[in-house]
C-alpha cells in the first residue's frame, strides 16, 4: 500500500533534522535521504563497483568504504563526472526512498531530502515542508555547529537553490527563527493537518 508522503526540506543549518525528530517523536516514520545515498554505495553494492570501476581501488579507504571527500574532489569542478555519478545514484536513492516509504506503517511517512526541489524528488510526495530560516543565520548557525568559516557555508548556500525559490515552491513552511516551543507549535499544527489529509488520501484507504 502506498503511503501518504510527506517531503521535507531546508538549507544547510536551517534546522531540517531537528524538525524530523520532532515529528518520529509523534510516531511517524523517517526516510532519510541522507543514510539511503551512504547505504547505495556501502562495500558490495552494485553503485560501488560502478564507482570503482570507473576511479579505481584509489578511492577507497583503508577498511573499503568509499572514501567521499576524495570523490567530491573528483566530481567538484568537473560537470561531466558530476552527471555521471547523479546519473548512477540517483534513480538507486529514488528507488530506496519510495521502497522504505511504502514499508512505513505509520499514518504517514516523511521524506527527509536535503535536495528535494533541486533533484526533483518533490514529485514523489503528496506535501512538501520547507524549514526556512534566512541565510545570515544559516551562517550563524553552521559556523557554530561544525566550526567551518562563513565563507564556506555560503558557498554551500550559493550551490543550492535559492531561498525565494523554495519559498515559492513549499506547500508549507517552517519557521526556525525562534525557540524550540515555537518550533514544537509549528510541528503539532502540521502534524494535525497530515493525519486529517492522510486519511482522505485515497492510497491510504
Amino acid at each position: 500500500m502506498s503511503r501518504f508522503k510527506i517531503g521535507l526540506t531546508g538549507g544547510i543549518g536551517s534546522g531540517k533534522t531537528t524538525v524530523a525528530n520532532l515529528f518520529a517523536a509523534k510516531g511517524i516514520e523517517l526516510v532519510d535521504a541522507d543514510i539511503i545515498a551512504r547505504d547505495v554505495v556501502a562495500p558490495g553494492t552494485p553503485g560501488l563497483a560502478a564507482i570503482l570501476a570507473r576511479y579505481g581501488n584509489a578511492i577507497l579507504q583503508s577498511d573499503g568504504t568509499l572514501d567521499r571527500r576524495l570523490l567530491r574532489e573528483h566530481i567538484f569542478n568537473d560537470g561531466s563526472e558530476r552527471q555521471w555519478l547523479n546519473n548512477l545514484l540517483h534513480p538507486m536513492i529514488r528507488q530506496q526512498m519510495l521502497q522504505q516509504a511504502n514499508l512505513a506503517t505509520s499514518a504517514y511517512v516523511i521524506l527527509v531530502v536535503p535536495l528535494l526541489f533541486e533533484n526533483g524528488l518533490d514529485t514523489l510526495v503528496d506535501r512538501t515542508v520547507l524549514v526556512d530560516i534566512p541565510s545570515a543565520l544559516q551562517i550563524t548557525r553552521t559556523s557554530q555547529r561544525d566550526l567551518v568559516d562563513a565563507s564556506q557555508v555560503q558557498s554551500i548556500i550559493n550551490s543550492q537553490m535559492h531561498r525565494e525559490d523554495k519559498l515559492n515552491r513549499a506547500d508549507y513552511v517552517i519557521d526556525n527563527q525562534g525557540d524550540l516551543a515555537q518550533l514544537e507549535c509549528q510541528v503539532m499544527q502540521l502534524h494535525k493537518q497530515f493525519l486529517e489529509q492522510a486519511k482522505l488520501s485515497p492510497d491510504n484507504d
